[in-house]
């Protein structure tokens, strides 16, 4: 507990007004945000973008009446005539001071957390594992900045028994501060990156500034392979706990077939973890290695392991029913948590009407009635127009809400007896605990604005890949092409699902499809086919690798370069006579490669014209020849081998005695089989459907949709599909040339394709009804129909698939 009176001497300040002295318990630095409860004290901070001391008569008009300031206001003493004010050098490091002065009264564990990515998910993830064993107080959020951190810290309260926070700096001279705030006990340095690098001289400046936070701890858990952070951690003397794949670390990883084999004060266990991806791997690794520096034994971490979610990362806002706005907020439940979100439904003015359906909050560790008060305290304070309570706690103790507040046991009787109706024009904050399954009220409430999804079986496109794995010759290497969204697949999704799988490459089209899988933790070689000049920051910015496909576009490398390494691929014309150096070229191109020896060739590749059927044969061999005398000769002079490759998806089917180094897979990983030749193995990766919006009858001799193209022969029901060309569905399929799948029978398309929507007969499927679902490709109406029905090809069908459509991922097991 802290008195205002003792303000003064914990920030080193002095006392400008003292109206009636009072206990803080709420520290305020945004008048947006300020809740008038007594207790709260406003910190005016004067910073490059904003000034706090400008909005000190509103929060006092608001009711607060404690304040820190940086400049006393000339009229204080008239328009504050009740304000109790503290003057310091610097609002920030007050609002630090006395939170570091608030944690000092704590001797529970407490874990900080740094580095440049994983922070947030580490800290959630452990909340998670943990809070069934004890009371937890952590950061909402990423609060991880100068005033988030100690506006974090601040929560820890008696009942408390353990604090999880996370710390970011962007400078030198932060992190002192927010060790003096954190204290922490443990300490968790997740990875070293590229993030804030303009505040710092160099990466190891940023590693020594960021181990600041744990001057102090009993421990710091890292991977021993990140060597910058180990060799920083043995010259700061801070004892570590270390986990890796090398045998220096004190728990040593051994990776096999997606399972980790743990080793650690000579025990052995295999973990499993339901995450594909080497980032979630290693956030997973930082927490296991610290519940086991905590005690706990490697069979009850996998326990917990299995319990933990995807983490939300921000509120989400949805259009909603009758005209009402849904703040979606579903992923977990705690007081700070709930401050947050009423603040964010605060900001939101597009309604007048605010409503709150809140879960009852778990492992909160206060009595019912402390957790009762605390709630009601914030509701209270926040405009809130209506309140939905769902849980046994808050069903009992109605009396501490407003009177027009509702109250249901459970989320299903809810949803059984909660009438929607009333709902107009609102904006309505749904948040709950997990075990809440609040999921299922958002979906309720959210207006189905667009009914159509492309559906991406990860089963089906691991089967696949191994299918084309099997046919290649032991230590031949994979490409896999993601460019054009991976085939209207999704790219970043799908080249995570690369990745976990271990294939050798990726190959997009532009650099800016490179950029995106860099910023999506893709760390793969990434081979780029149509680099551009503009395009050259971003190549060597991102690790990207430029195919070269003529003299004119490696000339301007060259000079962009400036000696810089690079590694390039050259593209050899052996017939296709699309792009390539032609072999009259080799000579200039070799003297090119010989006097810029910082390009390295990591590949010499050409393309195949025919390859997917066998009238091309004898030209396909051809092309080989040709591909292989003119790769030798650069070779030669280059003085190493470069990885040949020559082979695409129909050519790893057909064509097995030219796999040279490595393939390139592309449409054949979705599915669909390139040949004519019928490689029945294959299963089909991507599902489009869509639903009915609605039915009608039409009479004979009425005509639908625009034109009046559509005529009825006959008396019929049609079903207006929400799908149109904006979605990728052409044009092409008009007057009945597409057909879509219903209830398992096939219906054609009548009229013309709309913008959003196209109308298909229906009259033979009597079953169907509006919101049932509509196949426009899949496992039971195969593209390779599709594509006939319009004369083109199942990739121009997959890739026209417009973005707009969602993407949903699904797998029994991965």
């Amino acid at each position: 507990m802290i008195l205002f009176s003792q303000l003064a001497h914990i920030l080193n300040g002095n006392t400008v007004a003292l109206h009636q002295d009072q206990t803080i318990t709420d520290l305020v630095i945004d008048s947006r945000k300020a809740f008038a409860r007594q207790g709260a004290i406003f910190f005016a901070i004067h910073g490059t973008r904003h000034d706090g001391h400008k909005y000190i008569q509103e929060v006092y008009n608001q009711g607060i009446r404690m304040f820190v300031v940086e400049q006393t206001p000339a009229y204080s003493n008239t328009l504050l005539p009740e304000a109790n004010i503290v003057q310091v050098d610097s609002a920030i490091a007050a609002l630090q001071d006395i939170v570091a002065y608030h944690r000092a009264a704590f001797t529970i564990p407490v874990i900080g957390i740094t580095g440049s990515n994983g922070k947030t998910i580490i800290k959630e993830w452990l909340f998670q594992m943990l809070s069934k064993d004890c009371a937890i107080a952590k950061n909402p959020g990423s609060y991880n900045s100068q005033v988030g951190v100690p506006l974090s810290v601040w929560q820890l309260q008696p009942h408390h028994q353990l604090g999880i926070f996370e710390a970011g700096i962007s400078q030198p001279g932060e992190m002192e501060n927010l060790q003096r705030v954190i204290q922490p006990t443990l300490g968790i340095f997740t990875n070293i990156g590229s993030a804030h690098d303009e505040g710092f001289i160099n990466m190891d400046q940023k590693v020594h500034e960021k181990l600041k936070l744990f001057a102090k701890a009993g421990a710091l858990i890292y991977c021993r392979d990140a060597e910058p952070i180990h060799q920083a951690i043995t010259q700061a003397a801070i004892p570590g706990f270390s986990w890796g794949y090398s045998a220096e670390a004190d728990v040593h990883i051994t990776a096999t077939n997606g399972n980790f084999a743990i080793a650690y004060s000579g025990d052995r266990y295999t973990l499993t973890m339901p995450f594909a991806d080497k980032a979630s791997q290693e956030n997973c690794l930082h927490a296991v290695t610290l519940l086991l520096k905590m005690g706990y034994n490697l069979p009850d971490i996998q326990g917990r392991i299995n319990t933990i979610r995807s983490i939300p990362m921000r509120l989400e806002l949805k259009e909603g029913i009758n005209q009402c706005q849904v703040i979606d907020d579903t992923y977990n439940n705690d007081l700070a948590g709930l401050e947050i979100s009423l603040q964010f439904l605060q900001h939101q003015h597009q309604r007048k009407k605010k409503r709150l359906i809140l879960s009852d909050i778990h492992q909160s560790g206060l009595t019912d009635e402390e957790l009762i008060h605390s709630i009601a305290t914030v509701v209270n304070k926040s405009s809130i127009d209506s309140f939905v309570g769902i849980g046994p706690v808050l069903s009992q103790h109605k009396a501490a809400f407003p009177a027009n507040a509702s109250f249901f046991p459970t989320t299903d009787q809810f949803l059984q007896h909660f009438g929607t109706d009333i709902l107009q024009q609102e904006i309505i904050l749904v948040k709950g605990a997990r075990a809440f399954q609040f999921e299922k009220i958002v979906q309720k409430l959210q207006r189905k604005v667009h009914g159509t999804v492309m559906e991406i079986n990860i089963d089906a496109l691991v089967h696949n890949l191994n299918f084309f794995r099997a046919r290649l010759k032991p230590g031949t290497k994979i490409m896999v092409m993601v460019k054009a969204f991976a085939y209207g697949s999704g790219s970043n999704e799908i080249a995570s699902i690369l990745q976990y799988h271990k294939v050798d490459y990726l190959g997009v089209a532009y650099a800016d499809e490179g950029v995106e899988l860099r910023k999506n933790n893709i760390t793969l070689p990434v081979m780029v086919m149509n680099p551009s000049e503009d395009s050259f920051d971003s190549l060597l910015q991102y690790n990207l690798e430029p195919e070269v496909y003529n003299l004119k576009i490696l000339k301007a490398l060259v000079a962009y370069l400036q000696n810089k390494a690079c590694g390039i691929h050259i593209k050899l014309d052996t017939g296709m006579h699309r792009l390539g150096f032609e072999e009259n070229e080799l000579p200039e191109l070799i003297a090119l490669l010989s006097s810029n020896p910082n390009l390295r060739v990591n590949t010499i590749f050409t393309h195949m014209a025919g390859a997917d059927e066998s009238r091309h044969d004898t030209f396909t061999r051809q092309q080989a020849a040709r591909f292989n005398t003119m790769a030798n000769t650069i070779t030669s002079a280059l003085g190493y081998k470069p990885i040949y490759h020559m082979l695409n998806s129909p050519g790893i089917l057909r064509l097995t005695d030219l796999q040279h180094d490595m393939v390139r897979l592309g449409i054949g990983l979705y599915g669909v089989d390139p040949t004519s030749e019928g490689f029945r193995e294959l299963q089909p990766v991507a599902t489009l459907k869509t639903i009915i919006s609605q039915i009608k009858t039409i009479r004979q001799g009425e005509t639908i949709g625009y034109g009046r193209r559509g005529v009825a022969t006959q008396d019929m029901r049609t079903a207006t599909i929400a799908i149109g060309y904006a979605d990728g569905f052409s044009r092409a399929f008009s007057l009945g040339n597409g057909q879509v799948l219903i209830h398992g029978q096939r219906a054609k398309v009548i009229g013309n394709v709309a913008m959003d929507m196209t109308m298909v007969d229906i009259t033979h499927i009597p079953t169907a009804h509006e919101g049932d679902e509509v196949i426009i490709f899949g496992p039971q109406m195969p593209i390779h129909d599709v594509a006939q029905s319009i004369n083109t090809i199942p990739y121009e069908i997959l890739t026209n698939t417009s973005e707009r459509v969602k993407r949903i991922f699904v797998t029994e097991s991965l």
